[in-house]
């Protein structure tokens, strides 16, 4: 299997689209993807046309139609199997509680990945300056990917001159603090529990950051040492100044840019929304055969439940939009807010996947770190939650 260079999507190189650019050939998901890439690495529309592969997946292999016509079947089979009749009504309170959230996610999402460019963030991120974690955190808040696709993006900047501290604030604040997903979290939680969980995940995303320069200072991490990505010397302020004044506002500029915000959002929709369903169906399953008395006895608000629920956070390889369905399955039992925390968080520090790609692309002592001074921030704050909520 390939992997898509903007996205981090595993692909099919004999059905995908390709690229070839300086001797190395490249595989995408989708057009979209294949086009972002071709705008970052100047390659002109010619050359696309030249060098493009097979078409698509055709529409039965779709990873979102497969899940969801899975999750089709059991729904009708359950109008004639009573003993699935506990699975389709849950699943129904599922989407009915988060149907809306989906959708302005996956629009705000397209918004993000229309209006702004990349180069934006590979800039910013490869200053050497404390100011860089706070800014690595904000970036990953108008984010739009899953922790999967924020994986690949920021190996793509750690090679563009992002330092080791930058890209690992920027990695764990983006599954859980970025837009898309923050409406997705107050439609399960509710504002307040929602709002917890995100500021939270920023505040050990900062924390962590800031450890990690310190432990640059000192040599031990590894130390970026990739050059300087070109546009680092191309100022924000002047091309988003250049864009306002080269903008104009006329029916036909509106429709291209719907297009554009549509494409994105279809996207994204390709990444995450069958995450999505696959979370649903699993938090489906564990809410309708799963008796609550297990919640409470393995996962309620107490340390060793705490600790079952780190260990189960670990195990589990779920997309963060598919691990929120899930979470909100545990509060919803337990009424133990941490516990759906530590289940959301310790999914992204301590996931083997994670850990694998930053020891291979950034160094060991990056990804042993990185567990080590996670962890105890996010037992922290789920303790915390349990005591107040």
């Amino acid at each position: 299997m390939a992997k898509d260079p903007v996205c981090g999507m595993n692909v099919d190189a004999k059905n995908s689209l390709s690229l070839q650019k300086n001797g190395t050939r490249y595989y995408f998901c989708g057009q979209h993807c294949l086009n972002s890439f071709a705008r970052q690495q100047s390659v002109d529309t010619a050359e696309i046309s030249h060098c493009s592969g097979t078409h698509n997946l055709k529409w039965y292999r779709n990873k979102i139609f497969l899940v969801a016509a899975g999750l089709g079947v059991l729904t009708a089979a359950s109008y004639g199997i009573p003993f699935l009749t506990p699975f389709r009504k849950a699943l129904f309170m599922y989407f009915s509680v988060i149907w809306w959230a989906i959708l302005l996610g996956l629009f705000l999402g397209g918004v993000i990945d229309y209006f702004i460019p990349r180069e934006y963030i590979s800039k910013i991120l490869a200053r050497r300056e404390k100011s860089t974690v706070f800014h690595a955190v904000i970036l990953g808040f108008f984010m739009s990917l899953c922790s999967h696709g924020i994986l690949a993006l920021a190996i793509q900047l750690h090679k563009k001159g992002a330092s080791t501290s930058a890209v690992v604030a920027f990695l764990l604040a983006s599954p859980w603090a970025n837009l898309p997903l923050t409406f997705m979290l107050i439609g399960f939680f509710g504002l307040t529990q929602a709002l917890y969980i995100i500021l939270c995940a920023i505040i050990v995303a900062v924390i962590t950051g800031l450890v990690y320069q310190w432990l640059e200072s000192r040599n031990l991490v590894e130390i970026n040492q990739n050059g300087l990505h070109p546009d680092a010397d191309v100022s924000i302020l002047k091309d988003i100044q250049r864009r306002v004044r080269h903008y104009r506002l006329t029916k036909a500029q509106i429709l291209h840019d719907l297009k554009g915000i549509c494409q994105g959002a279809v996207a994204l929709s390709n990444m995450v929304l069958w995450w999505i369903l696959i979370g649903v169906g699993l938090a489906s399953f564990a809410g309708a055969y799963i008796p609550e008395h297990i919640f409470q006895q393995y996962m309620g608000p107490s340390f060793s439940g705490m600790l079952v629920t780190l260990l189960a956070a670990t195990v589990i390889e779920v997309c963060s939009e598919g691990s929120s369905p899930l979470a909100f399955e545990i509060f919803r039992q337990t009424g133990a807010l941490g516990n759906s925390f530590v289940f959301l968080m310790a999914g992204v520090a301590t996931d083997y996947t994670e850990i694998g790609l930053l020891w291979h692309n950034v160094g060991r002592k990056t990804a042993l770190w990185l567990p080590v001074i996670t962890v105890p921030q996010v037992m922290f704050w789920g303790i915390l939650a349990n005591v107040i909520f």
